[in-house]
């Protein structure tokens, strides 16, 4: 999906706001873009139709649930018949947090979290018996100092001021 062009001020104000605590009531947001509640909830439910709210979830501490393993599997897949069955599996899986198709090496990059050792091994091994899986290859992390949910916005403005002025120029 590309930037949608048609926010403006108020929306990127929302959204900041929003990554910041996703937990922010109307009321507290309407005094932020300086709205009213019933113009902040209309806002938000566009925002959510047009799919650049995705959701609100809490983010939890992995090591609080006894999730204490993290790790990237870089897994190479032999071709694209089995593309479709791989995403299905790294998606159903609870334990794969995200699965990238990327360049390089491998085909895909799984963000995986799962409890100890032995249950790494069991997660490895079900992974590498995945239909069209002939490789992998695992890093495990071993202390992580910044990891974010929270998107950018340093080019959000930029990029709709420019699109802004396309327009204009047609």
């Amino acid at each position: 999906m590309r930037l949608s062009t048609d926010l403006d001020g108020i929306d990127l104000q929302l959204l900041k706001a929003l990554q910041e605590n996703g937990r922010a009531q109307i009321g507290t947001l309407a005094e932020i873009v300086a709205l009213s509640p019933p113009a902040v909830t209309e806002r938000l439910r566009k925002l959510e139709e047009r799919g650049i709210i995705r959701g609100f979830t809490a983010q939890l501490a992995p090591s609080a649930l006894a999730l204490d393993i993290t790790g990237f599997i870089l897994v190479r897949v032999d071709s694209s018949t089995h593309y479709p069955k791989f995403l299905a599996r790294a998606t159903a899986n609870p334990e794969v947090m995200e699965c990238h198709a990327i360049t390089g090496d491998a085909s895909h990059l799984l963000k995986i979290r799962t409890r100890n050792t032995s249950t790494l091994e069991t997660l490895l091994a079900e992974i590498q018996r995945w239909p069209g899986v002939i490789g992998t290859r695992t890093s495990l992390v071993l202390s992580t100092h910044k990891e974010s949910c929270e998107l950018p916005f340093s080019h959000v403005e930029e990029v709709i001021a420019e699109s802004r002025q396309a327009r204009r120029k047609e």
